[in-house]
């Protein structure tokens, strides 16, 4: 035999190996579409339709819970938002009514009366303005024992009385709340 005739024996063996592949590759394909007859086990189409039925039913509560806990949590958030919104402007507005104390010291000592019945309702109008927003003054005085998450101590002194020791000697600088929130706290001297 030639080369030639090897070649065409083999390429048509190749051939006839390939159309046998096709024929059976078609017959599994027949066999998969051909349809199955339904055991007893499976599920009739009403039964299918029940099952589905629920299943979309479970979806919809889900979703229907998450959607009302998205809108309290949201509520909620805003509600935060709305009570201190006015937060950086209060605060900044904190040292004004410091000065206006200062101021008011100053002027009890003098002996303009006016003048100091005028500075003393200027104040009293601010504050109440902003205790309308939410303000409240954090209640401090000697003698209160001290809390380290409310007050700020500036120093430590030796304690003028035994009863004071580890309690609040002196109040330096008053500290106030927006809501519940403390937004400055008050700065105190704590007897040691």
């Amino acid at each position: 035999m030639s080369e030639n005739d090897i070649t065409e024996e083999f390429d048509g063996q190749m051939e006839e190996d390939l159309m046998e592949e096709d024929l059976l590759d078609a017959e599994t394909e027949m066999d998969m579409e051909s349809p199955e007859i339904p055991e007893q086990d499976e599920l009739t189409e009403e039964e299918q339709l029940r099952e589905d039925l629920a299943n979309e039913k479970d979806k919809f509560l889900r979703l229907f819970a998450e959607f009302e806990n998205f809108k309290r949590r949201t509520s909620k958030e805003r509600m935060d938002m709305f009570k201190t919104a006015g937060q950086e402007i209060i605060t900044s507005l904190l040292p004004v009514l410091d000065d206006f104390d200062r101021a008011l010291k100053e002027l009890a000592k003098s002996e303009d009366k006016e003048m100091f019945k005028g500075v003393e309702l200027i104040r009293v109008k601010l504050r109440e303005t902003l205790k309308s927003k939410g303000l409240e003054e954090v209640e401090v005085k000697a003698g209160d024992s001290f809390d380290a998450e409310v007050h700020d101590a500036i120093t430590q002194i030796p304690a003028p009385s035994k009863k004071l020791k580890g309690k609040i000697v002196d109040v330096i600088e008053r500290g106030f709340k927006l809501g519940e929130l403390v937004i400055r706290h008050p700065k105190v001297v704590v007897g040691k």
